[in-house]
């Protein structure tokens, strides 16, 4: 909704609003925030609010250490899972210097500025995202065990399905919050579930997925049970991906997309340390249904990109390989320059791969480039890659590309 600062002035006034959570990401994408009394909203909209950033990890240090968190109206939400009387809602936020100016590290704004260069270019993109995690008991004390809350597997039922109403609990809370899940099951691992997303507008897609994951860890605690979305839980069993859907507007025969799969391809291995930024990303890669090839196939879930059937909806591509590590604003971001360079060039699409890379031989699979197969290494290509020194600052750099971090 596009609200304004008065509009929301007004609201805090009327609905005995009593705690504004001012949120933005880090870096790395962690979810963090400041509470204010509504005294002090007027001068979060007209000045900002200071923060220590040398507190930050990515953010710099002790000698150039102020910030501004600036709240963007349009994203407020009420936050249903706190008291209905002192009510507590939630804005992002822009990120400036004390100049006035946005911070380079400010990585809403990093997703805000690509997609401002792709509409230069006549395109406009959508994004839907999938993301999974496991949901795990804790102990007699409240503290966190690796016992999966339940043993069901894919798109399983009640009973076996334990966490059936938690998704539902969570489900709705997003609705409340003016977020619409598209659909919501049971994954293959055992205590894994999905909620998948309506497309959206990168941003709105992205701030979504950033309050998906608050959302789902604030419910599981509510049900005395916690939500792991790293990327590979439990040894030899499936680890949690990050899915993301891409479709073009106006692209009605898909040619645009056709590139932009083409562009994908072409870049990933320089983006993969933004899909991927977690030594147990790479531990999750070749097995249950995660890419380790650079491929692409229609339907075929074997493949780094597939693009899905359709029937009458938006022709789409879905990236496979991104885990809920990622920084989605950044993440987004990369994809988005990826996807616009092939389109921009029209590069050149490979034949589709219609097999099952998982069961394929060595000597098929050796015919396709690889996925970087290490943190490190993908560190590596990215910090020598002039398509991301063209697109990232160097503060997004040290931080992605210096794996002592």
């Amino acid at each position: 909704m596009n609200y304004s600062a008065k509009e929301i002035m007004q609201y805090v006034n009327e609905e005995d609003v009593k705690f504004i959570r001012l949120a933005f990401c880090d870096v790395y994408g962690k979810h963090r925030n400041i509470s204010i009394m509504p005294g002090e909203l007027e001068r979060a909209f007209e000045e900002g609010i200071a923060i220590d950033a040398s507190a930050i990890p990515g953010f710099g240090d002790e000698v150039h250490s102020d910030l501004f968190l600036r709240p963007c109206a349009s994203t407020l939400a009420l936050l249903p899972w706190r008291p209905e009387h002192g009510r507590v809602i939630r804005m992002f936020c822009d990120i400036n210097t004390p100049s006035g100016e946005p911070f380079e590290g400010d990585t809403r704004n990093i997703l805000r500025r690509a997609c401002a260069e792709a509409r230069e270019s006549g395109l406009e993109f959508r994004f839907g995202a999938e993301m999974e995690f496991y949901l795990f008991k804790t102990d007699h004390n409240g503290y966190k065990t690796r016992e999966p809350y339940d043993q069901a597997g894919y798109m399983d039922i009640a009973p076996d399905d334990k966490g059936e109403n938690v998704r539902r609990e969570i489900c709705l809370t997003l609705e409340q919050m003016g977020i619409y899940p598209e659909s919501s099951h049971h994954e293959e691992g055992p205590g894994q579930n999905e909620i998948d997303f309506r497309y959206s507008d990168p941003i709105i897609a992205a701030d979504n997925a950033v309050t998906f994951r608050s959302v789902v860890q604030a419910i599981a605690q509510r049900n005395g049970l916690w939500a792991d979305f790293s990327p590979k839980p439990l040894e030899d069993l499936p680890g949690n991906g990050f899915h993301i859907n891409i479709s073009l507007k106006n692209d009605g025969d898909g040619e645009k997309l056709k590139y932009a799969i083409a562009g994908i391809l072409d870049r990933v291995a320089d983006i993969t340390v933004f899909l991927n930024p977690t030594e147990d990303s790479y531990r999750r890669f070749g097995h249950s249904k995660a890419p380790l090839y650079i491929s692409w196939s229609c339907e075929n879930r074997s493949q780094l990109i597939r693009v899905p059937a359709t029937t009458g909806g938006l022709r789409r591509a879905e990236l496979r390989s991104p885990d809920p590590g990622a920084n989605p604003y950044l993440a987004f971001a990369a994809v988005i320059y990826a996807a616009a360079e092939g389109i921009n060039g029209k590069a050149k699409l490979p034949d589709p791969t219609d097999l099952n890379l998982f069961t394929a031989g060595k000597e098929v699979c050796r015919k396709y480039r690889q996925l970087p197969l290490t943190l490190a290494q993908a560190a590596e290509i990215a910090g020598k890659s002039e398509f991301v020194r063209k697109h990232f600052c160097d503060l997004i750099l040290n931080a992605y590309c210096n794996t002592k971090r």
